[in-house]
């Protein structure tokens, strides 16, 4: 049995042909999810930012090129995506901060929103990829989601082989940086707490 190439189930997108759209949500949309989680640390939101890149892919197929690779171009979507969602948060959570300072020292009013980690809380990847700059974590997600080569990075995001790299270098350095003071934080207050039980 033959299997139907992306760029065929595309054509056929680009006609209404919804079994042709199943099948390719089907081929990516586990990868799109993992991608979407890496970017938004969150699962539902990550649901939430694939089914609404496919639902861009389906109204918008007419505008995809025959040049690019469906991956290429479903990475795409999907970023932009995550990065309005990102937008968005960064908006809600001025707007929080706002309404708190209004509130005069009136508690809390979105307390348990996650925005603040418990001191002692383990830091982990996800958390460590907060600390890494947008355009660089989202290279680093699709890199190590995908294993996408710098050439199809730099298409995905509409930059230079050269910015792909640099980037890459940058985000890696700080997610290093980020992983390994946390773990040295988290052997110092072990140290502290055996100390204090003494």
């Amino acid at each position: 049995m033959t299997t139907i190439t992306d760029q065929e189930l595309m054509r056929r997108v680009t006609q209404g042909d919804e079994p042709a759209f199943a099948e390719l949500s089907g081929r990516y949309g586990a990868r799109l999810l993992t991608l979407a989680w890496r970017l938004l640390g969150n699962r539902a939101d990550a649901e939430d930012a694939v089914q609404r890149a496919l639902l861009r892919l389906y109204t918008s197929a007419r505008s995809y090129r025959q040049e690019w690779a469906v991956s290429t171009w479903l990475y795409r979507i999907t970023t932009n995506v995550c990065v309005d969602e990102m937008r968005r948060r960064r908006s809600r959570a001025v707007l929080e901060r706002a309404a708190q300072e209004a509130a005069d020292g009136q508690g809390h009013l979105f307390a348990g929103d996650g925005s603040a980690a418990a001191p002692g809380l383990r830091l982990d990847v996800q958390r460590g990829l907060e600390r890494v700059p947008l355009e660089a974590r989202i290279l680093l997600a699709l890199r190590y989601v995908d294993g996408l080569s710098y050439r199809e990075l730099a298409r995905v995001r509409g930059i230079t082989v050269n910015t792909v790299k640099s980037q890459l270098a940058r985000g890696k350095s700080i997610l290093r940086e980020a992983l390994h003071g946390g773990a040295g934080r988290r052997r110092t207050a072990g140290v502290e707490r055996k100390g204090a039980e003494r």
